[in-house]
């Protein structure tokens, strides 16, 4: 009897099912297929033994990168060998991953079985795994599902900038795109300008150059010995400069109008401009495969790698290819069509482009693209997997067939694969240890830089904290400067400040003030008396005021006021005595 146990991994967790024993797993295939679809059934074949559920959403990316790679992550190893039997020979345990599956049989021994009635019972659980488990819900579980499909996508997704293959395959889309236009619309300008002067298609064949001779020439007529020199800078050659300004005396175009020039000056420019970026973006792609791909450049070229990583699809994928695939990649129509027919099949296809196989002979064109394609699969496999890639290895590989290619030709013995591969690794590592100590140079010259910016930055924040409250410091410093100089000066003259009995005297001249004024009222009479009075009063204190120049104005305001008060009393006293006459008469 044989017992058969399903792994089935979720968002949520681990889940481990058992099935009832029979003598045969093959048996089990009919009685799956007819209860997958009805709960009460499933439950009769299938039951839960163990549920593992994942701590934390970081925990369930873990164990499924683990998965998809074929690693048994330690929560799987704990699950599997706390319920599976100790006898594990009797134990049968199907995994929908043959990854996984080769991956448990190795490290823990049980044997394990993919597909058949596996693939089966795994879709029964997958439907009612929301049912098996207690607790879980239809709902939950969809939102485990889609929260970990996210966060697997973007664990996936991030790569190296540096290292990206994206933009070369867009780089050598657009470069093969360029250069069909840039060809159609030379011809355009060709025929357009050959109207007026013809003889100039003869002379100059680069479609950049005729376009630039036919922007700067514009109406032949105007062409004389002062141009000569412009046009030897614009063809780079004297000869066909003089036999351009020889043709344009003797020409058998057409006149043309201004209008027409113009256009075609226009379309010109705009040719131009775009062969101009057409040099650009081949500078770009050699920069980049350079980064990205250093050895498969070094030995094929920029332009023949970056169309194979575009036609695979990626780096990656080129690398996965074998070698008989790379040979042939590019001529997928010549194969199929040749398998059809029963013909030869083709013997290159894009590597056609390289030099290598235009010039080796005839005979040997088929065996030298054999050999530069195996070549061409290490390379890309030494760029897409090294942590730190460089061209050595593309070198070698390129001395390589340049050995192989002058073998055919002279018969003269290459040196071995083994003996170059040993000095491609030692050339290899020195330049790797090069490369990260430039890297590890431009790191700290960028943390220096950083950090110089961050304190000028805390600095200039720190001041422009401070300076409102050293602002604030002055205005009050100011303030007490101000206060302490008038006290200072009286202590220089030998003076005290004054009394703090003043205030009352103000507080006991109010009511005599009010009595006076009620005084006032009642006897009228004595008014002009009490004007005559006040200026004596103001003649009395006017020589008072000069006997004490030094002393300042508070303190000759304090001085005064009981003098004043003294008189108004008296003043005040003798009016009382008058009214008291006056009312006796």
């Amino acid at each position: 009897m044989v017992l058969l146990h399903v792994l089935f991994e979720h968002a949520v967790g681990y889940a481990l099912l058992a099935l009832k024993e029979v003598e045969e797993i093959s048996l089990l295939l009919p009685q799956v297929e007819e209860c997958v679809l009805n709960l009460g059934k499933f439950h009769n074949v299938v039951r839960l033994v163990a549920f593992c559920p994942f701590s934390s959403s970081q925990v369930a990316l873990e164990n499924a990168n683990a998965v998809s790679e074929g690693v048994v992550h330690e929560d799987l190893r704990l699950l599997l060998e706390t319920y599976l039997p100790s006898k594990k020979k009797k134990v049968l345990l199907g995994v929908g991953d043959p990854k996984i599956g080769a991956a448990i049989q190795e490290e823990l021994g049980y044997n394990c079985q993919t597909g058949g009635v596996i693939a089966e019972i795994l879709r029964g659980v997958r439907l009612h795994f929301h049912n098996l488990v207690k607790g879980l819900t239809d709902l939950s579980a969809c939102k485990a599902q889609l929260g970990l499909g996210h966060s697997y996508s973007r664990a996936k997704v991030k790569f190296n900038v540096n290292r990206v293959d994206n933009m070369i395959i867009q780089s050598i889309s657009l470069l093969d795109q360029l250069d069909k236009d840039i060809n159609t619309f030379s011809m355009r300008v060709r025929e357009w300008y050959g109207y007026h002067f013809p003889e100039l298609v003869k002379i100059v064949n680069d479609n950049a150059t005729y376009c630039r001779l036919a922007q700067f020439i514009g109406n032949r007529r105007e062409l004389n010995e002062e141009k000569l020199e412009k046009l030897e800078e614009i063809t780079m050659d004297g000869a066909k400069a003089k036999a351009i300004l020889d043709a344009s005396r003797s020409s058998m175009g057409m006149d043309i109008s201004a209008i027409d020039l113009i256009n075609i000056e226009s379309f010109s420019s705009r040719v131009v401009s775009l062969s101009e970026y057409r040099q650009s973006l081949h500078t770009y792609l050699r920069s980049k495969m350079s980064q990205v791909a250093p050895s498969l450049s070094a030995l094929i070229g920029e332009a023949v790698g970056a169309r194979l990583i575009a036609h695979a699809g990626s780096l990656t994928n080129l690398a996965k290819y074998p070698a008989s695939t790379v040979q042939i990649l590019g001529a997928e129509k010549a194969l199929f069509r040749a398998l059809k027919t029963r013909g030869n099949t083709p013997k290159y296809g894009l590597i056609f482009h390289s030099t290598f196989i235009g010039r080796a002979a005839a005979k040997n064109k088929g065996r030298i693209s054999r050999y530069l394609a195996n070549k061409c699969s290490i390379a890309s496999r030494i760029d897409c997997f090294s942590e730190v890639p460089t061209s050595v290895f593309g070198e070698k590989l390129r001395e390589q067939v340049e050995e192989r290619l002058s073998f055919y030709e002279t018969g003269e013995i290459p040196r071995k694969n083994l003996d170059v591969m040993k000095e491609a690794v030692v050339q290899a590592e020195e330049a790797a240890a090069e490369i990260t100590r430039k890297l590890e140079k431009q790191e700290k010259k960028r943390l220096k830089k950083e950090k110089k910016r961050l304190a000028a930055l805390a600095l200039a924040s720190s001041e422009n904290s401070s300076t409102p409250e050293e602002c604030e410091e002055v205005h009050e410093k100011s303030k007490k400067k101000k206060k302490l100089k008038p006290q200072e000066t009286l202590q220089e003259n030998g003076m005290e400040d004054p009394p703090v009995s003043l205030p009352k005297t103000k507080k006991k001249k109010a009511p005599k003030e009010e009595l006076a004024s009620d005084l006032e009222e009642m006897a009228t009479s004595s008014a002009p008396k009490r004007k005559k009075s006040s200026p004596k009063e103001e003649v009395a204190s006017e020589p008072e005021e000069a006997a004490s120049p030094t002393t300042p104005k508070k303190k000759r305001k304090f001085s005064e006021e009981p003098e004043v008060a003294a008189n108004f009393t008296k003043s005040s006293t003798k009016k009382k005595k008058k009214s008291q006459k006056a009312q006796e008469d």
